[in-house]
Parts: C-alpha cells; structure tokens; sequence
C-alpha cells in the first residue's frame, strides 16, 4: 500500500476559511495535526473548552458547514471525520464536497455560483467519539473541501488522506527539496518508528522539538537504522541537508546516503544503489548542508543512520529531469476537474472554446498530444503549442513562439 499524505494538515499549509458558526469550538482546531485531547470541567465564557470545532444547537432549519483549503492539492482516497471526545453533541450525519480552483479565492468566490463542488462523500451516519473513516473514490484533483454536519454539534479533526498532485507550472527551472511532502514526496518506510516517526523527516517546516523529528529506540545489536524517501519527483540531488534539530544527547552519530532509479524499488544490497553520500558524521543539534557526491538522477533515496538516534528532517535539494516534469505535466493535467482544467487552458491563451474542447479528450498522452490539434479547427495549432508548452514545460518559451 503507497503511503498518503493528509492534503489539509497544517503543517503543510492547510487552512478554515470559512465557517457556518463556531461558538463552542474554534474551527481551526479541525486541522491540528495533534491528535485531539480534552480535560473536562475546564469553562470559558462561551462553555465548556472543547478541543475540536462545536457549533451552537441549532433551532432554525439548515445544517452546519466548513471550508478547508488543502495545504498540498492533491487525489483524495480517504476522509477520517474525528469526533473523539463528541460524544452527546456531535453531529448524527456528515457529507463533504470538493473543488478544483486556481489562485486563491475568498469566502464568497467558494460559496458563488462560479465554483462547482462535486460530491466525494455522500451524507453518511457519525458515531461519537470515533475515527470516522471513509473512502473516497474520485480520481479529481482537489484544492479545498467543504465539510457538512447535519445539523450542528462538534467535530474534533479533519483528516484528509491521499496523494499530492503539484502543480509543475509553479517549479519550473527552480531548485526544490525533492523529497519534500508538499511536493508529493513520501517516506516510503524505516527500520524503527520506536518514539517518533520518520514520516516526520520531510516535512516543509523546521521542527520546534525533538519530539517532531524521527527518534529510533537504543540499539543494543548490531547494524543501523534507515529511512526510505520515495521523491515527489525523479532529478538530480546537488545538496542534502541532514538537520538534528533539538536532538542534543541523542542525535545519530553518522549518516550515509544512496539513491536508485529503479520502480519498484530494489533490495538493499541490490548495485542498482548508488552512493550520493559518503559515511559523515554528524553533530548534536546542528544543520548540516552538504553537497551530493552524484549527478545521476534518482527516484528514490535510502538514508543510513549510524548506529541509532534522532534526526529533525532531511532535505534533498536538486532539479527536476525533464521526463519527469512531463510526466508530472500530463498527471496533473489529466486529474483537474473539469472546469478548472478549461480556466487553465484559457488563461494559458488558449480560446475558451477550445479548451472546452481539449479538456473533454482527457485523459491526454503525451504520445497522442502531438496529434491533438488537428481536429479543433482554426487556431487548433497554436493552441496545442500553448498545451504542450504548460504540460511539458517551458510555458513561457511556447507562448512566444504565437
């Protein structure tokens, strides 16, 4: 099973926009990648202090709702609607809808008639204090959900499970941490999970205490600890950064790193593993910048750590290869909702009718694009320039050729 990301967490950049009511519970608290806790007798002047977002009782006609803007768009597998600690005031049914937009829009643009949400979740049966756990089936990629109680009461979390679409548009000729989990990077597995997980490693932030990096249990045999980094894109690694952020008595004491551009992955021992770091020793409490010893391109990257320890993140600074920036093109193209694939296409310069037209031929290949002007009449050639130009890379190169 591909491991997934939750696409709302803060910790990538996930936000409520925009709530119904939030009288007892902030909204905010939907998002808090820390599981929910709750100490009761403790009031406030609104109540009882709940860890989670609580609406008012309802007494007039209608439902509840929230609109969360997903840190990291992306394909939706799962919902986990939390209620733990909700269990006579939580909502007897939930739905959630999903959208696909450009920019950033306000409050009102969400809720007008120019967005169209589609239905991931139909409205389904809460039990109190309970992972409510659901499975999503669309294939859409989504950039914000909105969330429905019938008809009020509270919701602890709001996870939102699944894997990150980037917009390759927006990285073209930049350096990015390839591992990154806001670019689709995932930790694809480790030896020892024992304190605290790896899947800590790569996430976009800095860590504010040992207990948000990667800590294994002491080892007491022989051998070491290792972490397996699955890139959000297959490149060239020019720098790593080895971060033992707050772990001052317990920091693993070296690090060896080795990436392959083989899928599925291969066994250790396997040569397809090639050294982009040499055994290094690290310090306690330290940011370590430090080149690659490789300009092959990657997929995936094993770190070794010697013989146990902590690390706070990790960071796998390089470029994109230009097949996979095409393949990414093509992906990310071929998931937009409907709409939001034509306003792509239309603000690349391409006639609304047109576009109308090339986004109902998805899902594109890019071996059948090159043929894809050919039957949208006139303008069809330029258009498919300004296409293959935003799918492929070098937007901006394709426009000029106009």
């Amino acid at each position: 099973m591909t491991a997934m990301t939750d696409l709302a967490s803060r910790w990538l950049g996930g936000s409520v926009v925009a709530a119904s009511d939030e009288s007892f519970g902030e909204k905010e608290n939907l998002l808090n990648p820390a599981p929910a806790a709750f100490e009761p007798g403790h009031y406030g002047n609104r109540g009882e202090i709940v860890d989670g977002w609580e609406t008012r009782r309802r007494r007039e006609p209608g439902h509840d709702w929230a609109i969360i803007r997903l840190g990291a768009p992306g394909v939706i597998a799962s919902v986990d609607i939390d209620t733990s600690f909700f269990t006579g005031n939580f909502p007897q049914t939930a739905g959630i809808e999903a959208c696909g937009c450009e920019g950033y829009p306000i409050p009102g643009e969400l809720a007008g008639t120019g967005v169209t949400w589609e239905q991931i979740l139909p409205v389904s049966e809460l039990a109190g204090d309970s992972h409510n756990v659901f499975t999503v089936t669309s294939t859409r990629r989504f950039t914000h959900v909105r969330l429905s109680a019938y008809p009020d009461g509270g919701i602890a979390r709001l996870r939102v499970l699944g894997h990150v679409v980037p917009d390759p548009r927006e990285l073209d000729g930049l350096t990015i941490d390839l591992a990154g989990q806001e670019h689709g990077g995932i930790v694809a597995g480790s030896s020892d999970d024992f304190y605290t997980s790896a899947s800590h490693l790569n996430r976009p932030d800095r860590a504010r205490t040992m207990g948000e990096g990667w800590e294994t249990r002491r080892r007491r045999g022989p051998g070491h600890d290792n972490v397996l980094f699955r890139l959000a894109f297959a490149g060239v690694v020019r720098r790593i950064v080895v971060d033992t952020a707050h772990f001052k008595y317990n920091a693993s004491a070296a690090v060896a790193l080795y990436g392959c551009a083989q899928d599925p992955c291969p066994p250790d021992d396997s040569p397809a593993w090639f050294p982009l770091l040499s055994r290094t020793r690290l310090q306690p409490d330290t940011r370590h910048v430090l080149p690659a010893e490789s300009a092959r391109p990657v997929s995936a990257v094993r770190l070794d750590a010697f013989p146990d320890g902590g690390l706070s993140r990790v960071r796998l600074l390089g470029s994109i290869t230009a097949d996979a920036r095409r393949a990414a093109g093509y992906l990310w193209f071929n998931s937009l909702p409907a709409p939001q694939a034509v306003d792509c296409l239309a603000t690349a310069g391409i006639p609304v009718k047109l576009a109308i037209e090339i986004a109902g031929q998805r899902p594109l290949l890019a071996d059948q694009a090159a043929g894809l002007h050919t039957g949208t009449g006139d303008g069809g050639a330029d258009a498919y320039r300004l296409l293959a130009g935003m799918l492929e890379g070098n937007a901006s190169a394709a426009a000029k050729m106009l």
